[in-house]
């Protein structure tokens, strides 16, 4: 793999690499002092200062500053990209024509260029995920409790999607809501939503005898939750069971 680092370039020699960047089909990073100008829907100037510019193989340009995750200005993939020095200084511009758009990058100083082929695509292979907790129960049900048998996932109700619905070994409705990480108090508040709207739609009334039997029951799984989750979920009747998303290896 071909990687390039300039420091502290000439405009000449930054425009060279970036022509050879270009042509290579390489992500490109320039970090200099710069102004930054768009013209298209709006327009906008931004005053000299200390950037970092990003220009994508997919064609998309983004600038960014000392501050937030999100560019300050961009362009979105398909925009091309094309370079110059003019007066003495580079210039790089970055359009595309629906609608029409131009950034302007105007460096007065360019600290340092870095090109490289960047691979691998976009296709994430997501670990821990309440899905994966989904698919674990779905597995093995007794891992919520023995005798449990899912009968429905995302099962609608008024309070929204059920993340599984199911019954206790003694037939029991049994709400069963997933949370990947470690919950807090609103989780039991969510669980309590849906157990209320499940008890509507099959016409029980909820129980009101903390000895006597639950109509619907509701079970919390979650690696863990805090002392006022605890709490709640005491309060009322409610289970806890902690599990993770994944086995541990």
């Amino acid at each position: 793999m071909t990687v390039t680092s300039v420091h502290d370039p000439s405009h000449r020699e930054t425009l060279w690499e970036l022509e050879d960047a270009f042509e290579r089909g390489d992500l490109i990073s320039v970090f200099g002092r710069c102004t930054v100008s768009y013209e298209g829907r709006a327009a906008s100037d931004l005053g000299p200062g200390d950037r970092l510019l990003v220009l994508k193989p997919d064609g998309a340009a983004l600038v960014h500053t000392d501050e937030g995750r999100q560019p300050v200005n961009w362009q979105p993939p398909g925009s091309q990209h094309r370079a110059a020095v003019r007066d003495g200084r580079l210039r790089v511009v970055s359009t595309r024509s629906s609608p029409d758009e131009t950034l302007t990058v105007r460096f007065s100083d360019v600290h340092q260029l870095s090109a490289m082929a960047v691979t691998g695509g976009r296709d994430l292979d997501l670990h821990g995920s309440e899905e994966d907790l989904r698919t674990r129960i779905l597995e093995r049900p007794a891992l919520v409790e023995e005798g449990f048998e899912p009968r429905e996932t995302e099962r609608p109700s008024s309070a929204g999607p059920m993340d599984i619905f199911g019954v206790d070994a003694g037939g029991t409705p049994v709400v069963v809501e997933l949370k990947r990480r470690r919950v807090g108090p609103d989780a039991v508040g969510q669980l309590a939503r849906y157990v209320r709207a499940l008890e509507e739609e099959l016409g029980v009334e909820a129980d009101t005898d903390p000895g006597g039997p639950p109509t619907v029951r509701g079970i919390l799984v979650a690696p863990s939750v805090t002392d006022r989750a605890a709490e709640r979920l005491a309060d009322r009747g409610f289970d806890h069971v902690a599990l993770e998303p994944t086995p541990a290896e």
